[in-house]
């Protein structure tokens, strides 16, 4: 449990917090007993426990789910409507103290949780409208006196492996989409935000959504890989969702094809961001001021590669430079903080990795460029480095890190070919008042989402999702998200005599 942890924050409403996981609407320990700690970033100190499920507690939570499924695959979709918006005014309500929470276990600042919340009481909102548009069709064929018939079904027990970044808005988005459809779920979430999740658990009990349909597993860092394939592997789940690494995004693929699952991957970035001559140099620069922060630059669509045109290169670097040292980095719950710490050690590991072969090969650090040592959470300084060339691990890698690179190009054809020199293609942003130019790069970047002269694209009723390397399949948005949990069933009929 979590009496000899001392809570670093309070909550207006403590009932909110558990620390066990949540199967049947039940609070359930590991089948072992055992508990792994959740960390505070900004500190480096446990504040809670949650328990460390194995592959052997998969099972129970998939049976539960999927005796749920029975049931509400046959809710009538008003009725999951009313559940999905109970959920959503309870959530608004718990805003304040789930934002609470989000800063302590991921480390963005406080504002920045409530800009998460914001965004993921959004997804419930955008299904709970969803849940009624679901539709079939009628057509008449060329073959005499037949009529075919299509009918959506949702598809059974869905699963649904959660990432750290944005640990409210990931489970939200895919539960949303999920129970809107008449699906039930189990959600793994990442061992650095468990509690959140239990508390969106919480909530869902709150709102009436029967036992069963939402359950949450949690496990420590080392158990995540068995108890994922378990998951992705159980004959009963019939539909697996993942976001985060390309690496990883590979392996669930590859335990989802034995048994033909259908599935959802939203994978790597290493997004570019191309600033042409002719672009709004200020709007530029506040866009890539709140993309590239953000949580510390921890976003799989944050701006890796930032192209800048030749003739501008120079001052738009100054200009960066200038605003980005006026960033107060911090712990995320003290009111100055504009910039937190990474939410893993790990992270500051990779980032110096990636500064230190930028710099060996010729790169200039125009500001920071090093972990900060001054506390004891996961800090590293908001760092630009200019003169990048496509040989530096940066330019390969996504740096999930408060890392901006900055390159210089010449033409149209070149960015775009720069854009596009990477096996990933989740999102890409374009600077440029050209409209010509614009609608090229719409059609030539290779990207599943394309800002254009922006920075901000992500939202409930936007598809959400890549190509290439960066995935399959959508999230949010009009019909297609609803559609990654439903089957599509076809009916044919034959109709005697004459009309």
């Amino acid at each position: 449990m979590t009496t000899q942890y001392q809570l670093p924050f309070k909550l207006a409403d403590p009932s909110l917090l558990h620390f066990d996981s949540f199967v049947g609407n039940q609070w359930v320990q590991a089948k072992s007993g055992q508990r792994f700690e959740v960390l505070d970033p900004g500190t480096d100190k446990a504040w809670a426990s949650c328990p460390n499920n194995t592959a052997e507690d998969v099972d129970t939570a998939v049976e539960t789910a999927h005796t749920a499924f029975e049931q509400f695959r046959k809710a009538n979709p008003r009725q999951r409507a009313k559940w999905l918006m109970k959920w959503h005014d309870l959530t608004l309500a718990a805003r304040d103290d789930i934002a609470q929470i989000v800063t302590h276990e991921t480390g963005k600042p406080l504002a920045e949780a409530y800009g998460e919340m914001d965004y993921s009481i959004g997804f419930l909102w955008w299904f709970a409208g969803e849940a009624e548009r679901i539709q079939g069709s009628v057509s008449v064929p060329a073959a005499p006196n037949r009529r075919i018939f299509t009918v959506k079904q949702p598809i059974g027990v869905a699963a649904a492996l959660v990432p750290w970044n944005f640990p409210v808005a990931m489970v939200l988005r895919k539960v949303g989409a999920a129970i809107a459809a008449g699906c039930t779920m189990v959600v793994k979430p990442s061992p650095e935000t468990p509690i959140s999740a239990l508390v969106l658990a919480e909530l869902a009990k709150r709102a009436g959504i029967p036992s069963g349909v939402f359950n949450v597993i949690t496990t420590d860092l080392d158990n995540t890989p068995p108890l994922s394939e378990a998951l992705c592997k159980h004959p009963l789940v019939k539909k697996v969702t993942f976001t985060g690494s390309t690496r990883v995004g590979k392996l669930v693929a590859s335990h989802c094809a034995q048994g033909l699952k259908k599935l959802t991957l939203e994978l790597g970035g290493n997004c570019p961001f191309l600033v042409f001559d002719d672009a709004n140099l200020d709007q530029a620069i506040d866009q890539l001021m709140a993309l590239k922060w953000r949580h510390a630059g921890q976003a799989c669509i944050t701006a890796n590669r930032v192209y800048v045109q030749a003739g501008i290169y120079e001052k738009f670097a100054a200009l960066l430079k200038e605003k980005t040292a006026a960033l107060v980095v911090g712990h995320g719950a003290k009111a100055d903080t504009t910039m937190g710490p990474l939410t893993t050690p790990r992270s500051i590991e990779k980032a110096n990795a990636h500064v230190e072969d930028a710099r060996r090969r010729g790169a200039d650090v125009l500001l920071g460029g090093k972990p900060l040592t001054s506390s004891s959470g996961y800090f590293f300084e908001p760092t630009i480095l200019s003169g990048m060339t496509d040989d530096m691990l940066i330019s390969q890698e996504e740096s999930f890190a408060p890392i901006a690179a900055l390159y210089r190009f010449e033409t149209e054809e070149q960015a775009v070919k720069l854009a596009n020199d990477t096996s990933m293609g989740l999102a890409s942003y374009a600077f440029t008042k050209n409209i010509d130019r614009m609608w090229r790069l719409l059609e030539n970047l290779e990207a599943g989402m394309i800002g254009m002269n922006t920075g901000n694209q992500s939202a409930a009723e936007s598809p959400f999702g890549g190509i290439k390397e960066s995935g399959y399949g959508k999230e949010s948005g009009k019909d297609v998200a609803v559609n990654e949990y439903l089957v599509t069933k076809t009916g044919t009929l034959t109709i005697e005599g004459q009309y």
